[in-house]
């Protein structure tokens, strides 16, 4: 196993480059938009063990009104490959968490999901509207949320893909929810009360701690790291609080 720093991504599948090249577009419009230091080894993560070949690449940057904007990719095996993408928000501001989930093994996507997840009480109420208005209508495999998906918003999208159309759609919803997202952002002014910016970290350790329940994330990882490593990995990098 090695550890290098971000250049390119390896992956070459098509679907999850053309996520990935539109989240960054859209993360350059945030404002002082920079990069995080993180342990190197925790960005660049490879094994060319045969059987057992993976790697996972990680992108940790922050900006004006979010802490942390996290993209990681990974292709394990060769057949499974994920994109995975967290904004967390500074809770200072009053802006949505945007999460956004894309799993394909082999050339079936059996889950894509995207989300502004509310971060604050009554937050959803300033953005349900734009949201609700995005086009989904297209979609025919939607699929049930997990028992811990209280923590996202009432739009938030979760589906099987089954064909090119469906794959071209749901990279529109996306970027349809992230503009929805950098709007709000530069809409969004520091909070100073000291409960209101409490209340917005206590949602956003709720959003990890919920998220921490998936099992695949932790069964996944285990394949290929020990315990103590797949643990440090998920709440150091996945869902830090």
């Amino acid at each position: 196993m090695l550890s290098e720093s971000f250049t390119k991504t390896k992956l070459k599948d098509p679907l999850i480059l053309d996520l990935l090249q539109n989240i960054r577009e859209y993360r350059s419009m945030l404002e002082d938009l920079e990069s995080i230091k993180v342990d190197p080894n925790l960005t660049n993560i490879i094994s060319n063990e045969v059987g057992k070949e993976f790697y996972i690449e990680n992108e940790f940057h922050k900006a004006k009104g979010f802490r942390k904007l996290h993209i990681e990719v990974a292709e394990f095996s060769k057949n499974l490959k994920i994109l995975h993408c967290v904004f967390f928000p500074d809770p200072k501001f009053d802006i949505p968490i945007f999460g956004m989930d894309l799993v394909k093994i082999n050339d079936i996507v059996s889950a894509a999901i995207v989300d502004l997840s509310p971060a604050s009480r009554n937050q959803g109420i300033k953005y349900e509207k734009s949201l609700s208005v995005v086009d989904k209508s297209s979609f025919t495999s939607l699929r049930e949320l997990p028992n811990w998906g209280g923590i996202f918003s009432k739009n938030v999208f979760f589906a099987s893909l089954k064909n090119k159309s469906e794959k071209n759609d749901f990279c529109r919803v996306v970027n349809q929810y992230l503009s929805i997202l950098i709007k709000l952002s530069k809409e969004a002014k520091p909070e100073f009360k000291e409960e209101i910016i409490q209340e917005r970290i206590n949602y956003q350790k709720n959003y990890c701690m919920q998220q921490m329940k998936n099992e695949k994330t932790s069964m996944v990882l285990l394949k290929y790291f020990d315990e103590k490593w797949v643990n440090k990995y998920i709440k150091t990098v996945l869902f830090d609080f």
